[in-house]
């Protein structure tokens, strides 16, 4: 009793005291701010396949040239690359200013190496596959060539400007047909100065990691696959039909360059296609024509064969609008009949 009569109790019992200690929590108060959750950017595949693409032939050249007896000068891969880089720099900064766009490898660093991934791969696959004797010009000739093909032979495609041709394909080819003396280089090359079993890993190598790649990465393998079976198909067939050598038409498929050519050359994702059933479609035609070349007594078939299924997917991808338009102007006329 006296402890609620005494006027000190009184003075300490305010009403704003009251009415902060008594009143209910508000509900209608705005949340504590939170931190938002970092979200993870989409990995871009063909970033990482360009990036184990680069890392494997860059190994497998220097290992090449230190170990497995590469018969190139150790210089070629070094000038195929200063010269694709600063080609391929050049193509694109007159690219983009004729068009008036930003060129790709603007905005840092990062945009800037994987601009280069491309022009490397393809300075070192011109460097390892072409044999220009003591010369580096075939090589420069190539690796220009190669990167020129990118922006001078395209097409538009759903209002995108795509390059049709295989780069370090299309620029091996045209130094084969423009320079009679340089050559390919030869089966043994990549094994020249090993033996033993290392003969067998050196491939098997090769064909589990280029495997690996295609089907985690580019999903090329119905692509492979096809390509393989129809070069198969083919050797039976001139076996059959025009009695050649079963044994001498399947013995390219046994050599490293065979597998090289499979895992990393036809399988190039920006100029073969995406969908399954194209990509079966596309390793066979390049078979099939691999076939006629060498009944006809074209050498270094496997890489014009190339050449030559990339110009008939470009035919193919011009006249689809047209025909898409054929058969759109025919369905009304179909109805009213």
């Amino acid at each position: 009793m006296t402890a609620t009569t005494t006027p000190a109790a009184a003075t300490t019992t305010t009403p704003a005291a009251a009415t902060t200690t008594t009143a209910p929590p508000r509900t209608d108060a705005a949340p504590a701010p939170t931190t938002p959750t970092p979200t993870r950017r989409p990995v871009d595949k063909r970033v990482s396949a360009l990036r184990r693409f680069a890392a494997s032939i860059t190994a497998f050249n220097i290992v090449g040239h230190l170990v497995l007896g590469f018969e190139q000068s150790p210089l070629t891969p070094i000038v195929a690359l200063a010269v694709s880089y600063a080609t391929a720099l050049l193509f694109e900064w007159l690219d983009s200013w004729a068009h008036g766009t930003t060129p790709e490898y603007a905005g840092g660093l990062g945009n800037l190496v994987t601009f280069l991934l491309p022009p490397h791969i393809t300075a070192l696959a011109c460097a390892m596959l072409l044999y220009g004797n003591a010369s580096l010009w075939p090589y420069i000739f190539a690796v220009v060539v190669a990167t020129a093909t990118k922006y001078v032979v395209r097409i538009r495609v759903r209002g995108t400007l795509r390059h049709v041709l295989n780069p370090s394909n299309a620029g091996i080819a045209v130094t084969l047909v423009l320079f009679p003396w340089v050559g390919i280089a030869p089966p043994y090359h990549f094994t020249n100065a090993v033996g033993g079993v290392i003969d067998w890993l050196i491939p098997l190598g090769i064909l589990m990691l280029g495997s690996l790649l295609n089907a985690k990465l580019t999903g090329k393998m119905p692509l492979i696959l096809a390509w393989i079976g129809g070069f198969a198909a083919q050797a039976v067939i001139r076996w059959l039909v025009l009695d050649h050598s079963l044994v001498a038409a399947l013995l390219p498929m046994t050599g490293v360059a065979f597998i090289l050519y499979t895992l990393y050359m036809i399988t190039d994702p920006g100029t073969t296609p995406r969908k399954r059933r194209n990509q079966i479609v596309f390793g066979l035609t390049t078979a099939a024509v691999y076939g006629i070349l060498v009944v006809s007594g074209v050498v270094f078939g496997l890489f014009f064969a190339l050449v030559i299924t990339c110009v008939l997917r470009a035919v193919v991808l011009l006249a689809e609008p047209w025909a898409r338009a054929a058969a759109t102007a025919l369905r009304p006329a179909r109805s009213a009949t």
